[in-house]
């Protein structure tokens, strides 16, 4: 109110003789909008409410970039193994480690990385390999070892193999996490313990490099 007095005071001075026609007032009221304060408590609370959701987008965007790039220093699902778990990458590969098995017990496992059943077994397939640092467990990639797998008769994926020693192939079979329980099975069935009788066997079409299979010993002649 003091802002339109202060205006009409002045429109007095200028202009004595019209200050009481309704122009002169109206300019008054104009005037005295323009003498006012302006709301600088207003804006800048508008400003800082601003900034204070600017502040967190700004925060979730760096948080979003530091989580990529934490993700993907992470390593693939797939690759998380277990002490006793080996990744096969080639036929030779295989076959020597079948080889070096002895007569330990070999699970393989035929998986791909696109394939979502064996994504969600593998956790529990790394906690059984923990479990059993008697048993070697092989990682076949189908998409790296095609030839291999046809040979194999390998068609559904995740798709294991049991092996032991002389006796080549035990087992097997299709599994998924639903029926985990057909891979501790055949392990309680096949882990027992034995002795080989003689050099571990071929696999189906996939023959053991003759330099890889153990010589047995002669034994020296009996003195007659």
């Amino acid at each position: 109110m003091a802002h339109v007095v202060d205006a009409i005071r002045l429109l007095q001075f200028q202009q004595p003789l019209l200050l009481n026609t309704s122009s002169n007032i109206n300019r008054a009221l104009s005037l005295s909008l323009s003498l006012s304060p302006s709301p600088i408590a207003s804006s800048s609370s508008s400003s800082s409410s601003s900034l204070a959701f600017a502040a967190p987008r700004k925060h979730l965007l760096s948080f979003k970039v530091c989580a990529t790039v934490a993700e993907t220093g992470q390593p693939k699902w797939w690759e998380k193994n277990a002490p006793n778990m080996i990744d096969i990458h080639s036929t030779q590969e295989f076959l020597n480690a079948l080889s070096e098995a002895g007569d330990r017990l070999v699970v393989v496992e035929f998986y791909g990385t696109w394939c979502a059943s064996c994504r969600a077994l593998y956790p529990k397939l790394c906690r059984t390999a923990e479990d059993h640092p008697e048993i070697v467990f092989l990682k076949v990639n189908f998409d790296e070892n095609k030839p291999m797998c046809k040979s194999l008769n390998v068609k559904v994926l995740p798709y294991f193999h049991f092996y032991r020693g002389a006796e080549g192939q035990l087992e097997s079979f299709s599994c998924s996490l639903a029926k985990f329980q057909k891979i501790k099975d055949a392990i309680e069935t096949h882990n027992t313990a034995r002795c080989s009788i003689g050099p571990p066997k071929g696999i189906g079409d996939l023959l053991l490099d003759p330099s890889n299979v153990p010589v047995p010993k002669e034994r020296p002649a009996e003195p007659v």
